[in-house]
């Protein structure tokens, strides 16, 4: 893999639209507060930490083709151009750009949307809805938003496929198909996304939001964050169990320094969180669970994982910081973000 430089990042969470907000909740250490969510058929509402309003209306919201676009198209648009704000125009405008959106449920409340209509009269439901049910709609309104995208896709997985869109990102940059690339991971709430959970775990808390990396194969363009290294996806098989899948990630990451950072995905889950513990449990630095302090973003939480690894790392809080991503169902992956 040739060099790959972090050039800006960007967040939307439940502590609020950008990466200072996102930094506050996770120096605080404490659990951002709930708000219930109405689920059908409950009389009890369930628990989610939901993306707040926004301050003030975004500018970009006012683009035709986010007039009817959903919320996880908003958070990523957010995240993504705060990113690329925060390169502080040292991506060239007009420069070629790539664009990695990775998703998990993706866009859930516009789904929900069209197939209760469809159920509710198959010949009144509406056309214009349907759109935006598909995965790669989000990725589209930011590609006709930003408008300089050569080259686009959309990943769809568990949270470690958001190491993987780092992953491709890199390629294209050694290819050198693009300049920088901006790689984006969103989820949206909705209630049928926050019982599934809940009916795997009852004490999870789903999140919502996106995180979002730009990234460069040029160190002028950097925030003086490099990434030093990436695993291959350890997936989960008949051969390779979750234990197994997490200890073969871990081997492949240089053995780290006590001032180094684990940016891990423990969610307090006991079933979930055994093998991840294991493998790190002789970690000799700091550790940060974003999960536990934004909720269970699914994607969105990868995405906020690596922000939060990088922007320690750009402030010089962290020599360098190790991100362990371990999916849901899928696979296992790490990367390792250092000071350069």
């Amino acid at each position: 893999m040739s060099r790959v430089f972090v050039c800006g990042l960007g967040a939307v969470s439940p502590a609020g639209w950008n990466v200072d907000c996102l930094r506050a909740a996770l120096a605080q250490q404490a659990p951002v507060p709930a708000q219930p969510l109405a689920c059908p058929g409950r009389a009890k509402p369930l628990a989610a930490r939901l993306v707040p309003p926004p301050p003030a209306r975004p500018p970009f919201l006012s683009h035709p083709r986010l007039r009817r676009a959903s919320p996880i198209t908003q958070y990523a648009a957010a995240a993504g151009l705060e990113a690329l704000a925060g390169s502080g125009g040292r991506v060239r405008p007009g420069a070629r750009l790539g664009l990695v959106l990775c998703l998990q449920s993706g866009c859930v409340q516009y789904s929900s949307r069209f197939f209760e209509e469809t159920l509710r009269d198959p010949l009144t439901a509406s056309p214009l809805v349907f759109p935006e049910t598909v995965f790669a709609a989000p990725a589209s309104h930011i590609a006709a938003l930003v408008e300089n995208v050569a080259l686009a896709s959309t990943l769809v997985g568990d949270p470690a496929c958001f190491l993987q869109g780092v992953a491709l990102a890199a390629d294209w940059l050694e290819e050198r198909w693009v300049e920088a690339c901006l790689v984006v991971g969103a989820e949206e709430h909705h209630w049928v996304r926050a019982e599934a959970l809940w009916q795997f775990q009852h004490s999870t808390v789903a999140g919502s939001g996106a995180g979002a990396l730009c990234l460069s194969a040029d160190p002028a363009l950097s925030l003086g964050v490099e990434l030093s290294a990436i695993t291959d996806a350890q997936t989960f098989s008949a051969s390779l169990d979750r234990a197994a899948a997490v200890r073969a990630m871990r081997a492949q990451l240089p053995s780290a320094a006590p001032a180094e950072l684990l940016c891990d995905s423990v969610d307090d889950n006991p079933r979930l969180d055994i093998s991840e513990r294991a493998a790190w449990r002789d970690w000799p630095g700091r550790r940060l669970s974003v999960k536990r302090i934004l909720g269970e973003g699914l994607m969105a939480a990868g995405a906020w994982q690596c922000v939060a690894a990088c922007d320690e790392v750009a402030r010089g809080a962290a020599p360098a910081a190790v991100v362990s991503l371990v999916g849901c169902n899928q696979q296992a992956i790490g990367a390792r973000f250092a000071r350069h």
